[in-house]
């Protein structure tokens, strides 16, 4: 008869046991234990004699739910902990008070995540999180990505150490008047406080984990040493449901980041009831953050839990916590202590006879208040723990309760996130708990009081010495002006100026050419951050592989297949290349962490990130306005762009809106290039704008998105006085005439207006309406219609305010008698954007509905944007008029083959 216990097959029956006897002895034992002590005794004998003889064996996913460091591990907290305990109740005071007080104004705020989570950052402003004055770090301090939610208490705490005012306080979320404080943590709107914007959820764990990966870079590759900053991220433990969450853990692990700390703030609730309401999210996050080879550390139960552990011979209270699902135990914070002797210890013999030995009010403590993010010990002993962690990341599992010290009415309630304000005696009774000496007749009108000890109390004088000693405030954003780079030899540019003869380039390749020969410059080449998710081969990168290398903190431990080869694949610790494999995501976090050098470590970085287009902006437009609230700089690039332009892809792949979506973004300057010299003007005036010398007026802090095509095409030479022009986003390319077309003096005549690809189909419409329907059109390039709308609503304002300004798109087509005909390989969206402002007659193309596989030119008929299609939309347009006979427009579309 088999053994019941025994699995069918094993690994390890694939290798040779050289001592069966001895084997079946060991078992033997175990059996023993099992059958006289039970399964549990067994388990801990084998676990202890693991842990105890350091033998190399795979790691459990999970463990008990326990702490992972024992009270007695414990080290002894620095400084004063009692004058600590103030300083988190004048916080916490401050932070419900402020979003109470609003409430009157309808605002809103969140006051339930930060009553949990006080001791995680008080604990890691008080002796941890280092400031940009910390000479250690260079400069740069630790990188703190705050939980969105937990910004009042930051506030608060700014606002005890003399950063804000109550002022300021009470335009929490009133942000219009100009000294508001935003809703979240936001660097556009508060840029000498916050760094990263982190409300988004699940972009801030993201972000941080490429935070830290590129502070690695740096210092690798020579521009600063900036290993001596450490990045903390706060998160949620609902937030970890976000797949962007825990996309790149195993990046982490992989790349040995221990200058990288996850806190999650275990309060086993999210936004409508719990995280995990049968299971345990905790042990969840364990298994997951273990199985991607990072180092765990649980904080969950505070120092009135030892007695009960001390209690537990037979190991049913470890058994109990592990099973009990997480919606119950948050019901347990809320009942009384007869109903959780019945229902948690009543569950086995031993714990009915270890609730006998406990009083009712040390059950309420444990199970009311006792967890382990609630005690500074207990934090600290977790963040020291993860500091000194050597070769992988940490993260900290803190258990809490959400509303925390806020009363009953909030402690562990499904609707807390929603809640917005406390009574006056809600309020009342929170003083009291916290013990601050305010007094009743301090409640006027209704309206809970800021509390402050004053400018130079012991615990203003406690907070700002420790900060001095951590280098300085933080959260804290660097806000002073670095010097501008160096512009850039005009070579580079101007090689693109004479076209490119009988030869045809397309834009993509135009535009690494011209990337190519910026990073051979001597003074800012260095500063180039090449972006590409596992496409490099596609838009003709690979050159730059031997030459710049591809960054990996290992270098290169292998031989390359095509080590023989010119253009092979070489990695290197001080590589440039950020080759991120196939994760769009991925590489914009390296785009932000780049393009925001700048104020996070005082390094001016240039980053550009080249994609497929259809998988930039649709698929990660949320980061890139968390690039443009973090006031991030640099080139993005919608490579292989277009609906028609990239043959046989299909429909997921034809890009026909980036730029709809882009415009839409306020910091991002969106452009559809035509020619390469069109390209290069852009790169080139994008490197002052951000880099160098701004204009008056100019805001430096953009980012540029540029549309290139991989369709080569003969690219002309670069006419006369165009620069204006490209950079505002119009100007006229040609006319029939200095086309050398040929049409009568009297003839007909439309403007074509046309941006990227879509210029040659208007090029080949401008030369059949002259030969063949006796029409002279003018071609203008529309570099982009987004700039051109953008300038026309800042005339639209100035006229509000009484100035007088005409829009660029209405001055440059000043004088024109003729319609206007735009066309562009996206939607009609993107060109009617200036449609309004354009006084001639104007109408549209564009591939609007989705993309399919076929060849360019079949795909442009069917979606009616080729050059005949130009045409016979032109001859209608005209025909309206009276210009052409009406007969012109059927004519053309039998001619044509509509």
């Amino acid at each position: 008869m088999p053994d019941p216990v025994r699995l069918p097959y094993s690994q390890l029956d694939q290798l040779p046991d050289r001592d069966p006897e001895e084997t079946a002895e060991w078992r033997e034992s175990l059996d023993a234990v099992t059958k006289a002590a039970g399964p549990h005794r067994a388990a801990y004998l084998m676990r202890r004699t693991l842990e105890q003889s350091g033998l190399a064996l795979p790691q459990l996913l999970e463990s008990d739910y326990l702490n992972t460091i024992p009270t007695a591990a414990e080290p002894a907290v620095p400084g004063d902990e009692a004058m600590e305990a103030r300083i988190a109740a004048w916080n916490r005071w401050n932070a419900a008070a402020m979003v109470s007080r609003g409430a009157k104004y309808g605002v809103g705020g969140h006051i339930a995540t930060f009553a949990s989570a006080a001791w995680l950052y008080e604990t890691g402003f008080n002796h941890f999180f280092r400031g940009k004055e910390d000479s250690a770090t260079g400069g740069s301090g630790d990188q703190l990505y705050i939980q969105g939610h937990a910004a009042p208490g930051i506030y608060a705490r700014a606002f005890l150490d003399g950063r804000l005012t109550e002022d300021h306080l009470d335009h929490f979320r009133r942000e219009a008047g100009g000294k508001g404080l935003p809703s979240y943590p936001h660097p556009r709107r508060l840029p000498w406080l916050w760094e990263f914007p982190t409300v988004s959820m699940g972009l801030g764990p993201l972000s941080a984990i490429y935070q830290a990966r590129f502070n690695r870079y740096l210092t690798h590759r020579g521009i600063k040493d900036v290993s001596d900053s450490h990045v903390w991220a706060f998160l949620g433990d609902g937030e970890m449901d976000e797949p962007e969450s825990t996309a790149a853990l195993a990046l982490a692990s992989r790349e040995g980041l221990d200058n990288l700390t996850f806190v999650i703030n275990c309060n086993l609730q999210r936004l409508d009831g719990p995280v995990r309401a049968n299971f345990k999210i905790v042990q969840e996050l364990e298994a997951q953050f273990r199985g991607a080879g990072w180092n765990v550390v649980k904080t969950l139960w505070g120092t009135a839990w030892d007695e009960l552990f001390r209690l537990d011979t037979t190991g049913a209270l470890a058994r109990r916590l592990r099973a009990v699902p997480d919606a119950q135990f948050q019901t347990y914070a809320t009942r009384d202590a007869a109903y959780i002797r019945d229902h948690f210890f009543g569950a086995e013999p031993a714990l009915v006879e270890m609730a006998r030995l406990l009083s009712d009010d040390k059950i309420l403590e444990c199970f009311h208040l006792s967890r382990g993010g609630h005690e500074s010990r207990k934090v600290y002993a977790a963040y020291k723990a993860a500091v000194e962690h050597k070769g992988a990341p940490t993260v900290i599992l803190a258990q809490t309760v959400k509303g925390f010290t806020l009363g009953k009415g909030f402690e562990s309630k499904n609707a807390n996130h929603q809640m917005k304000k406390l009574s006056v005696e809600e309020f009342k009774a929170m003083r009291d708990l916290l013990e601050l000496p305010i007094s009743d007749s301090d409640f006027t009108d209704g309206q809970v009081p800021y509390g402050h000890p004053g400018a130079d109390s012991p615990e203003v004088r406690y907070l700002q010495e420790r900060r001095a000693e951590l280098g300085g405030p933080a959260p804290a954003r660097r806000s002073h002006p670095l010097a501008p780079l160096p512009a850039p030899a005009d070579k580079a540019f101007a090689a693109f100026d004479k076209g490119s003869g009988n030869q045809s380039v397309a834009t993509t390749m135009a535009f690494v050419r011209l990337v190519k020969d910026l990073i051979r410059d001597k003074q800012t080449g260095k500063r180039w951050v090449p972006i590409v998710p596992d496409e490099a081969r596609t838009f003709g990168m690979e050159s730059l592989f031997p030459s710049l290398g591809i960054y990996s903190p290992k270098g290169q431990t292998y031989e390359p297949v095509d080590r023989d080869q010119l253009m092979y694949y070489k990695e290197a610790k001080d590589g440039q290349i950020l080759n991120e494999g196939i994760t769009e995501a991925g590489s914009m976090a390296d785009f932000i962490a780049a393009a925001t050098a700048y104020a996070t470590h005082g390094e001016t970085m240039i980053p550009f990130y080249i994609f497929y287009s259809m998988f930039g902006w649709q698929r990660t437009a949320d980061q890139m306005w968390q690039l443009g609230d973090q006031l991030g700089k640099g080139f993005l690039v919608g490579a292989t762009a277009g609906r028609t332009t990239l043959t046989g892809e299909g429909l997921q792949h034809a890009d026909g809106h980036s730029p709809m979506i882009a415009s839409t973004n306020p910091a991002a300057l969106t452009y559809d290039p035509a020619f390469a010299y069109e390209v290069a003007a852009i790169v080139k005036d994008g490197l002052r704008r951000m880099y160098g010398e701004t204009a008056p007026g100019e805001d430096p802090n953009v980012f540029y998105y540029l549309t290139v095509y991989n369709e080569p095409m003969p690219q002309p030479a670069k006419p006369a006085g165009v620069d204006e022009g490209i950079v505002r986003g119009l100007y006229r390319f040609n006319t029939a005439a200095t086309a050398g077309i040929s049409v009568p003096a009297n003839a007909p005549g439309i403007q074509l207006l046309a941006s990227g690809t879509a210029i040659h189909w208007a090029l080949k419409a401008q030369q059949l309406l002259a030969e063949e329907w006796g029409v002279a059109a003018d071609v203008w390039s529309a570099t982009s219609w987004t700039e051109l709308r953008r300038d026309a609503m800042a005339a639209d304002e100035a006229t509000l305010r009484g100035e007088q300004r005409t829009p660029y798109v209405r001055e440059a087509l000043s004088g024109v008698e003729t319609p206007v005909l735009a066309v562009s390989d996206y939607m009609r969206q993107v060109p009617d954007q200036i449609a309004q402002w354009v006084e001639q007659d104007y109408s549209s193309l564009g591939a609007d509905g989705f993309g399919l596989s076929d060849t360019r030119d079949a795909a442009r008929r069917h979606f009616g944007v080729d050059a005949e299609s130009l045409v016979v939309a032109a001859l209608a347009q005209l025909a309206r008029r009276g210009d052409v006979q009406a007969s012109a427009v059927k004519e053309a579309r039998d001619r044509y083959g509509f």
